[in-house]
C-alpha cells in the first residue's frame, strides 16, 4: 500500500515493485532514488510494455487504477467536484494554446473519446482538500504523442499569462514543466498555478499538477490540485507506480489471449 499520509507522507511497498528498488520507500526516496527524472519526453524508446492486443477490458482497466487503499490516509473517495473547478478553471484568455490548456484542465479530457472503455477514479485529500483524478484508457499512440508534444511546449508558450475567471476575476497563471520518472513509452507533465483574489480581497493560490504517461496503446492521465500543499513528488511516484500496475495488467491480458 502506498501510504502518503501527512505529516510524513510515507510510501509502503507497492503491489508491483520497481526493479532494483526497495519494497518500502518514502515519496522522496522513491522519486529521487528509484527513478531518473526528466522534464518530460515527446518521444521515448519503446519499453517492455507493448500494446495490448486486443485492448484491455473495462474490468482490467479498473484493476489498473490507483485507489484510496493504495494511497492510505488521508485519501478518501471523492465527495464531489471542488468549488474551485467552476470558480477558477472556467476561465478565458486570448491566446489559443493557453485557452485550450484551461479548457482541458476544467474538463480533464485531453484526448477526446477513447478507442475502448475508460476507467476513472476521483479521490479527495481529507486534510488539505486537494482532489486527485486518475484515469486509464486506450487512444491512438500517435494522437497521444502529438498531445504530449503540445503539452511540452506550453511552459514556453504559456509560461505566464492572465486569465479571467467567471467567478473569481483576473488570475495570474504560471505554467512550469514537471519532471517525471523515465517510465512508460512517452510522458509529459505540467504544474499550473493560478494566483488571484477573492471578492473580499483574500489572496488565493491554486496549484494543479497534470501528468500523462503512455504505456503502449493505453494512457494514464493524472491530475492533482488544490489550495493547500500539493506535492509534485506525489504525481511522480503515482505515475511510476501506476505504470508498473498497468504493465502487469497488460501482461495478464496478453497471456489470456
Amino acid at each position: 500500500m502506498l501510504d502518503l499520509s501527512s505529516p510524513s507522507r510515507r510510501v509502503a511497498a507497492p503491489r508491483v515493485g520497481t526493479q532494483g528498488c526497495p519494497r518500502s520507500v518514502s515519496v522522496i526516496s522513491a522519486a529521487r532514488s528509484c527513478s531518473s527524472l526528466n522534464p518530460g519526453s515527446d518521444a521515448a524508446e519503446p519499453s517492455s510494455s507493448a500494446a495490448s492486443e486486443p485492448g484491455l477490458s473495462e474490468e482490467q482497466l479498473r484493476a489498473a487504477l490507483i485507489t484510496e487503499t493504495d494511497l492510505g490516509q488521508p485519501w478518501v473517495p471523492t465527495r464531489g467536484a471542488a468549488t474551485w473547478r467552476d470558480g477558477l478553471l472556467k476561465s478565458s484568455t486570448k491566446d489559443a494554446d493557453c485557452r485550450r490548456l484551461l479548457d482541458v484542465l476544467y474538463t480533464e479530457d485531453l484526448f477526446g473519446t477513447p478507442a475502448g472503455p475508460r476507467a476513472v477514479v476521483a479521490l479527495d485529500d481529507a486534510y488539505s482538500g486537494s482532489q486527485l483524478r486518475y484515469q486509464v484508457a486506450a487512444y491512438r499512440p500517435a494522437d497521444v504523442d502529438r498531445t504530449l508534444k503540445w503539452l511540452g511546449g506550453l511552459p514556453e508558450k504559456c509560461g505566464e499569462f492572465t486569465a479571467t475567471a467567471r467567478k473569481d476575476g483576473v488570475q495570474k497563471v504560471e505554467v512550469d514543466a514537471l519532471r517525471l520518472p523515465e517510465t512508460g513509452d512517452a510522458r509529459q507533465a505540467l504544474r499550473v498555478t493560478m494566483t488571484g483574489e477573492t471578492p473580499d480581497r483574500q489572496l488565493t493560490r491554486l496549484t494543479l499538477d497534470v501528468a500523462v504517461v503512455r504505456v503502449g496503446e493505453d494512457t494514464i492521465t493524472l491530475t492533482n490540485g488544490g489550495f493547500g500543499d500539493v506535492s509534485s513528488e506525489l504525481a511522480q511516484v503515482i505515475a511510476e507506480f501506476g505504470v508498473n500496475r498497468l504493465t502487469e495488467i497488460q501482461k495478464q491480458g496478453r497471456v489470456r489471449v
